[in-house]
């Protein structure tokens, strides 16, 4: 197959060419291998190829509603079992998986053909795609900059047409962010919704779900059918499913629905005119399409949010350096310095300090409820500039110093209580503040590429639904895909 017909369809397409018995699975695997031989040295998208691995799985017969169609896991949290999830750090990229992770088996049950893992920040704790380890993930779209993060390297592979779908994973913004710097759709499910397991019953208080990102809506939807085929008996709660299949609801008209938009940074830091101009363009779009859209304000004080999660995620990385290193034996230069940082500013909260920014997670979720009574979902940038370039984010030198010579005396926890690093921390959430909303409170979120920059970057908007919304999010993308095309663009790699 050539690649102009197989960059031509989506997954559900691709699937139903095997169906079909117009291409089979050997076919495509070479088709997305050929593709990614010719581009992958240009974007560092995929770290760990699995070529033997995937010609063998596609001369089986294969089932399901993705049998056959080409497919690549993000190397984090997605074990495949005898192979590393090296999570971006030296000391995992050699440890193989015992088992596969639950969503992994299923999309090995829909018939998907995995053929490589893709890159991702140490532990995915950032909003780009830059480990020491592996290199930085370079943006179709424009090389010298960001495809975003911690799923990078899935959606740089995605919009590079290495693959039309690609797993990933958001736990504060981790699939939409990638999406919108990408021109890609991005759904992030309700908390609950996809099973965490075997290893897990939910990541990160359930802040952290898995799911794909993609070119088209339906792919996202029928992966999220995929996903959800069955309740996790392990998992820590049973989610309700609607009636009908997510892939039915993507293809229902939306009904005309109340959406509250807004643009300012819930940091107070600057927001970009052309990330303003995207939230603003599809105003118009929705009112076009027979939508109440106004501006509206979701009553949480979202720069308390913001540090309130980052507090759960450096306690997490503290935990998850400390397991590491005792599970591995693995010594401190393991671990990037940036990993250590944010890891002692965990180690120096108090128990009683974190309990109570966990259980203000409730009042943030009681205010978003009271917000979706009034609005049916809410509108925000995806990002609060274009995508970023390539080592913008870099810790300060000063600050790298700073930081060497603190854990060397074991002094970094009294460092991440300084101006210095909390200026720091701010401005690497800047570009990125819109999306840990959702994570907090467990809704249901996605990123549409509706938006170009005057320059041709991708610039996606966020829209935020209620407990349940996702059927909801889904039929608006697809309507907005049907009055907006994105996914015949394509970078100019």
């Amino acid at each position: 197959m050539e690649y102009a017909e197989y960059r031509a369809r989506d997954a559900v397409g691709l699937a139903a060419l095997v169906t079909a018995g117009e291409t089979t699975p050997a076919e495509l695997l070479d088709a997305a291998i050929a593709r990614a031989e010719a581009v992958n040295a240009t974007i560092n998208a995929i770290v760990r190829p699995m070529h033997d691995l995937a010609r063998a799985r596609a001369a089986e017969p294969l089932t399901g509603p993705f049998a056959g169609v080409p497919f690549l896991v993000k190397d984090l949290s997605q074990d495949y079992a005898g192979l590393p999830t090296g999570s971006g750090n030296r000391a995992l990229r050699d440890v193989p998986a015992a088992e596969h992770a639950e969503v992994v088996r299923r999309w090995l049950d829909a018939g998907l053909v995995v053929f490589g893992k893709t890159n991702t920040p140490e532990f995915g704790a950032k909003g780009i795609t830059e480990p020491e380890v592996n290199g930085p993930t370079r943006n179709p779209w424009d090389l010298d900059r960001t495809p975003g993060g911690s799923s990078g390297g899935s959606a740089a592979a995605v919009a590079a047409g290495i693959v039309p779908v690609a797993g990933a994973n958001d736990g504060g913004g981790s699939i939409r962010i990638p999406a919108a710097c990408c021109g890609l759709f991005g759904l992030k499910p309700g908390r609950g919704l996809v099973p965490a397991g075997p290893s897990y019953a939910e990541h990160l208080h359930g802040a952290a779900v898995d799911g794909v990102v993609s070119r088209s809506v339906r792919d996202s939807a029928a992966m999220l059918d995929v996903l959800t085929a069955s309740p996790d008996p392990g998992g820590p709660y049973l989610p309700a499913r609607p009636a009908l299949p997510y892939a039915e609801l993507a293809r229902r008209a939306p009904e005309r629905l109340r959406i509250g938009f807004a643009t300012d940074s819930p940091l107070g830091t600057d927001v970009d005119p052309q990330a303003v101009a995207a939230v603003e363009d599809a105003a118009k779009l929705l009112e076009g399409l027979g939508h109440d859209v106004e501006p509206a304000k979701t009553g949480i004080d979202e720069r308390r949010l913001a540090f309130d999660f980052l507090a759960m995620w450096s306690t997490q990385l503290a935990y998850t350096v400390d397991e590491i290193r005792r599970a591995t034996g693995a010594s401190r230069k393991a671990f990037e310095l940036d990993t250590h940082l944010v890891a002692a500013a965990g180690r120096v909260q108090s128990a009683p300090a974190y309990f109570a920014a966990h259980e203000r997670w409730n009042t943030y979720n009681r205010q978003l409820a009271a917000f979706h009574s009034r609005y049916d979902l809410l509108l925000t940038p995806t990002l609060a500039r274009p995508p970023i370039r390539i080592g913008e984010l870099d810790t300060p030198a000063p600050l790298r110093a700073i930081g060497r010579a603190a854990l060397a005396l074991g002094l970094a926890g009294p460092l991440t209580r300084t101006k210095q690093w909390r200026d720091a921390v701010i401005a690497n959430l800047a570009p990125v503040p819109y999306t840990q909303l959702a994570n907090i409170t467990g809704r249901p979120a996605m990123s549409v590429p509706t938006y170009r920059t005057p320059g041709g970057l991708p610039l996606g908007v966020q829209f935020v639904g209620p407990l349940g919304g996702e059927g909801a999010l889904l039929a608006l993308a697809a309507q907005l895909e049907a009055e907006r095309p994105w996914s015949h663009l394509e970078p100019p790699l």
